[in-house]
């Protein structure tokens, strides 16, 4: 993660995911909302999914 962050890449985590788990967004990977989601979507070119 450490890597992929360091070269340009942006993980969010889903804020219903992280309370399920009982944590809390971190530098790294911050809490996202579906405003995050929407912004991400509308700017990418390409999206992957899983």
């Amino acid at each position: 993660m450490r890597n992929f962050v360091d070269n340009g890449g942006e993980i969010l985590a889903c804020g219903i995911c992280l309370k399920f788990r009982q944590s809390e967004g971190s530098e790294m990977c911050p809490m996202s909302t579906m405003k995050d989601l929407y912004e991400l979507v509308k700017e990418s070119d390409k999206i992957v999914t899983f």
